[in-house]
């Protein structure tokens, strides 16, 4: 008799970082949330999510009115993301996992068997540093199921699905350097030039809900048209110039020392990097875009990278 085996599979993506390299609030909207206008960078650097699971282990759905987080728990086990929230319904990753589930409940699009999965998270983005790493994720995590359960939903439902999660997640399923508006949904491809960065990590962090909230934040920017944002890229890829910056700068930096020290030291650098240090998102990263002339010397860059007053990092786009 020959004895069957049992094929394990494993996924694993890269679920990358992101940059703002400017945020401007234009307005409040009535549902309480804020629309924004952004150009989002993906970065080369970032987390890795591990899918693990048996080819022949899945679950049979009997009763379609099954509840989506109940189903959840019984199809998914998480791994190294234990100590980022206290229990796993509050995590980004199982919050996807229960959305795309919930979704194809609601579009009578869920198969009759699904796959068990392991999701193992190895962690490298620090958290409530602006650079969307729970973000990132959860729209990983959303691409890769949907892959595995074989649910088929187009990037536009994904992106839908993303947005109800968190403003940060459409960006990382869109998969590309975006000019964004809305809450961070409407998204507009726009084509930049490949760049390196150096990245600062202060152990800071700041309440998201305390800055939206905080007197001195500016939320009254004029928009701009798709347009115009893509014919001034040199007024924010590589330099900073007026009207763009990044609204949150004046609160944060006011707020977290350390983050106003980082800011200062990559200031410090301007001269020699030929571009302007700025804070990404509303948390705690600040970044400098390099020009090529000092990307060659890797001297210079290890030096600044040691002598930063915290974490730093030297990534590329996406």
């Amino acid at each position: 008799m020959t004895e069957r085996t049992t094929a394990t599979s494993v996924i694993t993506r890269l679920s990358p970082a992101k940059i703002n390299l400017f945020l401007h609030i234009t307005g409040k909207r009535a549902d309480g949330y804020h629309n924004l206008q952004t150009v989002f960078r993906l970065l080369d650097w970032g987390d890795y999510l591990h899918f693990t699971f048996v080819d022949d282990a899945v679950f049979s759905i009997i009763d379609k009115t099954f509840d989506a987080t109940k189903l959840c728990h019984q199809l998914l086990t998480l791994a190294g993301a234990d100590t980022i929230t206290s229990s796993i319904d509050d995590n980004l990753i199982f919050k996807a996992a229960q959305a795309l589930l919930a979704f194809a409940l609601q579009a009578d699009r869920l198969p009759k068997q699904l796959q068990s999965v392991q999701i193992t998270l190895d962690k490298h983005l620090p958290m409530g540093a602006g650079l969307g790493g729970g973000s990132s994720n959860a729209a990983t995590t959303l691409l890769v199921l949907n892959e595995i359960w074989q649910l088929n939903f187009n990037q536009h439902e994904l992106i839908k699905i993303g947005a109800s999660i968190g403003a940060d997640v459409p960006i990382f399923i869109f998969g590309q350097d975006a000019i964004a508006m809305g809450i961070g949904e409407e998204l507009s491809a726009i084509d930049l030039p490949e760049q390196q960065y150096l990245v600062l990590t202060p152990n800071a962090h700041v309440n998201t809900a305390k800055l939206f909230a905080h007197p001195k934040l500016q939320r009254d920017i004029d928009a701009l048209s798709i347009d115009i944002i893509k014919s001034q890229t040199n007024d924010y890829v590589q330099h900073l110039n007026s009207p763009y910056n990044n609204v949150f700068t004046p609160v944060v930096t006011s707020l977290a020392p350390a983050v106003d020290a980082a800011l200062q030291y990559l200031q410090g650098l301007e001269s020699q990097a030929l571009g302007t240090a700025r804070m990404t998102g509303s948390g705690s990263a600040v970044f400098l875009p390099l020009d090529t002339s000092v990307t060659t010397d890797k001297a210079l860059l290890a030096k600044w990278i040691t002598d930063a007053p915290c974490a730093g990092y030297l990534v590329g786009s996406l």
